[in-house]
């Protein structure tokens, strides 16, 4: 990638990026409440395996599947019947994956509040009318549609994709947890220090994954969330 590129991931994978990010959890307020997560080692084994189990084997592909798809996207819109089918249905399936309401929430909040910033990032762009021409078949696009729609259209590579989008995931998490726990700075450091160098073997082998193996069966994370959709008080969204 050159500079343009590279500032352009920074950009879509900033924590700054304004789609709601900072207020989910993930299930992770509900362990940190009930006391199953209480110190730094706890909440490192928690997005380890959220890491390896969830993210890498489903989001991560996806991301990198629909960033080639959405590369090819025709000018104008229509031609390419197949290519926004296959848009269409990834997004009902992973919708339909969502084990619980606030899941299901989350991606679809995300996702209204990422279409609302393409025009501000990409306003010129010549493909962005197909690429939004898309996206109003679909009546709730999840986060990940439109997040890979965007690094398309900033030109990333779908291997470069799926790293930043763990990245920006992990982040967040980290982030959550260093106010729940909660933990300090130092800690949330060493944190993305030790799970970061995950990812670039992660991204790998979710870049060749067949669509087949695509899978997020985390039982833990689906109860931890049902659990917290009734939790007393919450600082974060799930």
């Amino acid at each position: 990638m050159n500079s343009r590129h590279v500032l352009a991931l920074l950009h879509l994978a900033s924590p700054a990026l304004p789609v709601g990010a900072f207020s989910y959890s993930q299930g992770l307020e509900w362990e940190v409440s009930c006391g199953r997560i209480h110190d730094e080692e706890g909440v490192r084994e928690w997005l380890e395996q959220l890491l390896q189990h969830a993210l890498a084997c489903w989001e991560a592909p996806l991301v990198m599947r629909l960033v080639g798809a959405w590369g090819e996207l025709p000018d104008p819109p229509g031609q390419n019947e197949n290519l926004e089918a296959n848009i269409l249905r990834w997004n009902a399936e992973f919708l339909a994956g969502r084990e619980t309401a606030e899941l299901r929430a989350e991606t679809v909040q995300m996702g209204y509040s990422c279409c609302r910033v393409l025009p501000e990032l990409f306003g010129t762009h010549p493909k962005l009318a197909a690429g939004t021409a898309v996206l109003s078949l679909v009546r709730e696009p999840a986060y990940p549609i439109v997040w890979s729609l965007a690094a398309a259209l900033a030109g990333v590579l779908p291997l470069e994709a799926g790293v930043a989008y763990l990245w920006s995931w992990l982040e967040n998490q980290v982030m959550a947890a260093v106010k729940l726990v909660p933990l300090g700075q130092s800690a949330g450091q060493r944190l993305l220090a030790a799970l970061a160098h995950r990812i670039p073997a992660l991204a790998d082998a979710a870049l060749t994954r067949p669509e087949s193996d695509w899978s997020n069966l985390v039982p833990g994370l689906a109860l931890a969330s049902s659990l917290h959709e009734t939790q007393y008080s919450r600082l974060f969204r799930s």
